[in-house]
């Protein structure tokens, strides 16, 4: 098991770690590139809270916390489009309840 999900790009160049800002990448994935990149992360989604995302020049690595939001998205407008996102939440230091 990898300790980070790497898309198929060219996985040997030096990466930019990515902790602050914004950044937004789109890559287009075969079948089986597709299956092979959801393996590595159900691997790391099973064994931690830690998740670690690159691409040839980048990679981000994320702590979460459960639960992890998965959106599930269906259209057909022009062409027919299921989306289906997961959203993990910045793990946090204790909790936001407080009693006073």
């Amino acid at each position: 098991m990898s300790d980070r999900v790497t898309l198929p790009e060219d996985r040997d160049r030096d990466r930019r770690t990515i902790t602050d800002g914004f950044f937004e990448r789109e890559v287009y994935l075969s079948r089986q590139e597709t299956a092979a990149f959801l393996r590595e992360l159900a691997d790391q989604l099973e064994a931690d809270t830690r998740v670690t995302v690159a691409g040839s020049t980048w990679e981000i690595p994320f702590e979460y916390r459960d639960p992890v939001e998965v959106e599930i998205e269906f259209a057909s407008k022009r062409e027919r489009e299921l989306e289906i996102e997961l959203e993990f939440t910045e793990r946090g230091e204790g909790s936001d309840l407080s009693v006073r």
